[in-house]
């Protein structure tokens, strides 16, 4: 029972797939109701659906949560319709570029940090301002092993070290409000995020040299490590870094 999520309100965001998706669905399994959003509303209902085919309530909000007035709006309208916030799972991420430190440029720099890190850390302090009201809450980011160790995407790397910090800053200063602040960090993972990167032969070769496990993860493989820092399975753990990523970082 200390990993039940029964009755608690869950928003979580880059819901329309890939680890999103399937977190999802697995904190649905495990009791919660749901508020999803990503930016496309017709891809949100399919998961919607999925999500009420376990007798949970759903909503989808389409958001994009690198732009303030669209996070004021969404945490306004999962307010309005649930009265409250449990658990805010930070998921939304971008990469729109393979290009390396000496040729990336600035536009590229501003898409990835604008979502990535600024987006998730306003989004994180609108819910966490509801959480302190309501007595406490449950913040998860999803960073990546990317913000551990150096990878082939220079900034995406950037931004996710900042994900790390920024999880253990808000944990450092929310924890007098029982707010609990942890992440994730995944190795690579088929989803269609990643898909530049474990459909190109040499790519995958490289990374899965490196993985004592040999294979990339499936997105289903995150969900465990999410119900446990959604849950009070992990009631004393906080500003921590959980890599699910194969062996990688050892």
């Amino acid at each position: 029972m200390e990993f039940s999520l029964k009755n608690k309100v869950v928003l979580i965001t880059g819901a329309s797939r890939g680890i999103g998706q399937a977190a999802a669905i697995g904190l649905a399994q495990a009791g919660a109701d749901l508020a999803i959003a990503s930016r496309k509303l017709p891809d949100l209902e399919k998961v919607a659906g999925e999500i009420k085919k376990t007798g949970r309530k759903c909503l989808p909000i389409a958001a994009h949560t690198g732009k303030i007035e669209e996070i004021n709006s969404l945490v306004k309208k999962v307010m309005e319709e649930f009265g409250r916030i449990d658990v805010l799972v930070n998921n939304a991420a971008t990469n729109p570029t393979m290009a390396s430190a000496l040729d990336i440029d600035e536009r590229a720099w501003d898409s990835i940090m604008n979502l990535n890190l600024k987006g998730l850390f306003f989004l994180s302090q609108a819910v966490a301002r509801v959480m302190k009201e309501k007595g406490g809450g449950k913040i998860i980011n999803v960073a990546s092993i990317a913000g551990i160790t150096p990878d082939i995407l220079p900034v995406y790397s950037i931004s996710k070290a900042g994900v790390i910090m920024a999880t253990k800053v808000m944990a450092q200063q929310w924890a007098h409000y029982n707010i609990r602040v942890n992440s994730i960090a995944p190795g690579l993972t088929k989803t269609r995020f990643s898909e530049a990167l474990w459909k190109n032969d040499d790519i995958l070769k490289m990374a899965m040299s490196r993985t004592p496990m040999a294979r990339p993860a499936e997105p289903e493989e995150m969900v465990g490590a999410i119900i446990y820092l959604a849950s009070d399975a992990s009631s004393y753990v906080t500003g921590q870094v959980i890599a699910i990523d194969g062996g990688v970082t050892i």
